[in-house]
């Protein structure tokens, strides 16, 4: 999936784009043609940096709602010619997600669109999880033909068949086509069942990594030989030195760490890291500074893993370093550090954000940092990173560090979280935004009254709804 071309914050798109409460506001306040024009661009060509964590569904699904709109432009992206020439779920996913929010409001056209694309599409095992979960059992059983045409009669046919079975998100079709005992279909169905557990008890039999028994050196080759393979073993591999090493063993494993092959230094670092030997830090500052590319990601992980208060005193120090272990020790000290961190913490947020721009990783622990030492003086860099980023997620995190150290967001930002696309940050606007403004009050009794609302904010909505708040 190619990185999304995200419009400018201050438009309707760039708003859309990025899931923001505001950009339902300014929606329903564009002209209606504008709006459904920008709100097709975003389900089309989804948005997100991450597809898979960030959420957009529920949000769009709610503005075609609001809107009125048409599902026509939906229809035909789902339908074209591309779908069979790229069938990567991210060019279809979201768009079915939105049709799946649909149904379950009550949305006839898009029901019919789910099962069509059921059918026919190359994403139909997307379509089909969505229909398991709204759809009734009579026309879920009418897709088992057209969905168990796609697998041949044939051995081949059959693998693939037990592989879509065993590993279907929502199972629900494939029991209720199991069930049918009058033709093939729900034999090979229950074939393919049966299949898929047999496979899955075989792999349980068949463990690959070390057994009872093995010397700590035996798993430093094991690690080595997944690194070689290109399997990252160096978390496992250290559990596998838990159970297996002894003090005696602790100069092999020290030396391991300092100078052996890639696979076993990974293990060994990240074992000391574990058991919080005296000597980790220093062999992690050196893997760091002079290791390989993988040793020195391997290393700031492993500290990264350390919660001790040698390892906050050693960010201290590292902090101002300008390599990922300095990035890292930024981190650590805004998640474990004390009060006196915070000016460290608060020149770490503002020379990511100058350095690296509103959507760089390093800035999650630094925002919840904030929040969590309570500094105040972080309210307007929060501000600009809330305003601007594309990723939704880092965007509730902000939210939650201005409720910690803004005044203002009570009335401010909190307003248009009530609106935004995930969930967490809804949750957090219903827990703080003033309910005085007669837009909180109408929103948070339909938030309280909408079945697809998850349970957390409507739990933080009936908190806040009271005799006291204003008649809408």
């Amino acid at each position: 999936m190619f990185d999304p071309v995200i419009a400018p914050s201050g438009t309707l798109l760039g708003l859309l784009q990025r899931g923001r409460g505001d950009g339902t506001l300014h929606a329903l306040a564009a002209p209606r043609t504008e709006a459904l024009a920008a709100l097709d661009h975003c389900v089309l060509h989804d948005p997100r940096q991450d597809w898979q964590v960030e959420n957009r569904s529920l949000y769009y699904a709610r503005l075609y709602l609001d809107l009125h709109g048409a599902l026509d432009a939906i229809e035909a992206h789902l339908f074209c010619a591309e779908d069979h020439l790229d069938t990567d779920e991210s060019r279809t996913g979201l768009a079915l997600a939105v049709l799946g929010h649909l149904a379950s409001y009550g949305r006839e056209d898009a029901l019919a669109l789910l099962r069509r694309y059921a059918a026919t599409g190359a994403n139909w095992a997307w379509a089909l999880d969505e229909l398991a979960l709204r759809d009734d059992d009579s026309a879920l059983r009418t897709l088992a033909v057209p969905v168990l045409a796609r697998f041949p009669a044939t051995p081949e046919g059959d693998a693939e068949l037990a592989v879509a079975v065993r590993d279907a998100f929502e199972p629900r079709p494939w029991r209720l086509w199991a069930e049918d005992r009058r033709d093939a279909v729900g034999a090979r169905v229950r074939a393919a069942q049966e299949r898929g557990c047999f496979d899955r008890w075989q792999r349980q039999m068949r463990p690959s990594g070390p057994r009872p028994g093995w010397s700590v050196q035996a798993v430093f080759d094991w690690a080595q030989e997944g690194l070689d393979r290109g399997s990252v073993l160096h978390v496992p591999a250290a559990r596998c030195l838990n159970a297996v090493a002894g003090p005696e063993d602790r100069p092999l494993i020290v030396e391991a760490a300092r100078s052996g092959p890639d696979g076993a230094r990974c293990a060994a670092l990240h074992y000391l890291a574990e058991i919080q030997d005296p000597a980790v830090l220093d062999l992690i500052e050196a893997a760091a500074a002079a290791g390989s590319s993988t040793v020195a990601e391997a290393a700031v992980a492993a500290f990264e893993r350390m919660c001790g208060e040698a390892a906050v005193d050693r960010a201290r120090g590292w902090v101002h370093r300008p390599d990922a272990l300095g990035t890292s020790a930024a981190g650590v000290l805004a998640c474990r550090g004390g009060a006196q961190d915070a000016g460290l913490v608060l020149g770490a947020l503002r020379e990511a954000v100058r350095a690296e721009g509103p959507d760089s990783p390093s800035l999650y622990p630094l925002v919840d940092g904030t929040g969590r030492l309570g500094i105040a003086c972080a309210a307007p860099v929060l501000r600009h990173v809330y305003r601007e980023t594309a990723a939704s997620q880092l965007r509730g995190r902000t939210a939650r560090a201005l409720a910690a150290t803004d005044p203002s967001f009570a009335t401010g930002f909190a307003v248009e979280c009530l609106w935004d696309c995930e969930e967490t940050t809804r949750e957090i606007a219903a827990l703080h935004a003033e309910t005085g403004d007669v837009r909180v009050a109408e929103r948070l009794r339909r938030l309280a009254a909408d079945p697809a609302e998850e349970d957390e904010v409507q739990t933080a909505v009936r908190s806040r709804i009271g005799p006291d708040m204003p008649a809408v």
